[in-house]
C-alpha cells in the first residue's frame, strides 16, 4: 500500500517546480490578494458604519422632534399649572372671607347661624350701625361693639364665649367657642 501524498508535501513540491521567475510571480499573486481582501474588507467595513451612521442621525433627528414636542407639553402644563394655582387662590380666598379661619364667622344682617359646637344659635338683628350691632345669641337680644366678649353656659356642662372681632355695613365677624368647664 502506499502512503497517499499529504497536503504539505503537495505544496512543498509545487513549489520546488516552479522557477525563480514564477515562485516571485507566486508571491506578488498572493500579496496582491491579501492586500485586496484587506482593501474590499476596509471598504465594507466603511459602507457598514456608514449605514450605522445614517441610521444614528435619523434616530437624533427623531428624538430632537420628541424633545421639542416634550418641551412644549411641559410649557403648556406649567401654563395650565399656574392658571390652576391662582384658581386655587382665588378660590382659598374666598373660603376665606366665607369662614376665616377655625370658629370665626362671617354674619350677615338678618342672618343666623348655629356655632360653637351646635351650642349656639347667633343672629345679627340688622345691620351694624357705627358704634355696634344688634345681636341674638340663643333667644337673646343684645347690644355689642367689636371687642365686646359675651359668656354663656346654654347648659351647666359647657361654657361659651362669643366675641365680636369687628363689623362693617355689610357683615359682623365673630369668634364662637365652648368647652366644657375643668373640673378640679
Amino acid at each position: 500500500m502506499s502512503k497517499a501524498p499529504s497536503l504539505g508535501n503537495s505544496i512543498r513540491a509545487l513549489y520546488g517546480a516552479l522557477t525563480p521567475g514564477r515562485r516571485f510571480e507566486l508571491i506578488i499573486v498572493a500579496a496582491l490578494l491579501v492586500a485586496g481582501v484587506g482593501i474590499g474588507g476596509h471598504i465594507y467595513g466603511r459602507q457598514l458604519a456608514r449605514g450605522d451612521t445614517q441610521e444614528r442621525d435619523t434616530a437624533i433627528i427623531e428624538l430632537r422632534a420628541d424633545v421639542q414636542k416634550l418641551d412644549t407639553q411641559i410649557n403648556e402644563q406649567n401654563g395650565e399649572l399656574a392658571a390652576l394655582q391662582t384658581k386655587l387662590t382665588s378660590v382659598q380666598a374666598l373660603l376665606n372671607a366665607i369662614m376665616p379661619s377655625e370658629n370665626t364667622y362671617n354674619i350677615l344682617p338678618n342672618q343666623s347661624l348655629i356655632v360653637g359646637d351646635g351650642h349656639l344659635t347667633v343672629g345679627l338683628i340688622g345691620p351694624p350701625t357705627n358704634d355696634g350691632i344688634k345681636i341674638n345669641v340663643n333667644g337673646k337680644q343684645q347690644s355689642a361693639a367689636a371687642g365686646d366678649v359675651i359668656r354663656l353656659t346654654p347648659d351647666s356642662s359647657t361654657a361659651c364665649k362669643l366675641q365680636i372681632v369687628s363689623f362693617d355695613m355689610f357683615k359682623a365677624v365673630v369668634t364662637a367657642s365652648c368647652a366644657s368647664p375643668k373640673t378640679p
